[in-house]
């Protein structure tokens, strides 16, 4: 588990991946500063990542403005993030790909700050044509 949280530590790293399942992630991330969060998506994807995420109370439930609060966090002190996105296919496929596009861009935005920022979907058969997140998943 040690090059996995390596990797998960690594802000150069950051980007938009694809597992298997989580439990490896969340092993290797347990006790570290890492901030894992289990997202489930379902149709209202703006609901779902706010109440799993904590998002304040301005959060204007659009595409803006979730960029906004990724590339925010500050209520969620941590040394890195990490977002465990479950049941992506309950998304229709435009509103999936924005979402990656988002999540990319958000990756993007912390590992410009030095932050590791990782969006994990957990996809077993290996639908999305995302990057594994490690050998195996």
């Amino acid at each position: 588990m040690g090059k996995l949280l390596e990797r998960l530590q690594d802000p150069s790293r950051s980007g938009v991946y694809r597992a298997g399942s989580d439990s490896a992630i969340l092993e290797a991330a347990r006790g570290s500063a890492l901030d894992v969060v289990k997202i489930e998506l379902c149709k209202d994807v703006f609901k779902a990542i706010s109440q799993a995420l904590g998002f304040p109370e301005w959060f204007g439930e659009n595409w803006d403005a979730l960029e906004d609060c990724l590339s925010d966090l500050s209520w969620r002190e941590a040394g890195g993030y990490v977002l465990l996105l479950r049941n992506f296919e309950t998304l229709d496929k435009d509103p999936l790909g924005i979402l990656i596009d988002v999540l990319a861009s958000s990756a993007e935005f912390w590992a410009g700050r030095g932050k590791p920022f990782f969006a994990v979907f957990i996809d077993p058969e290996r639908k999305l044509s995302l990057p594994a997140l490690f050998r195996g998943s």
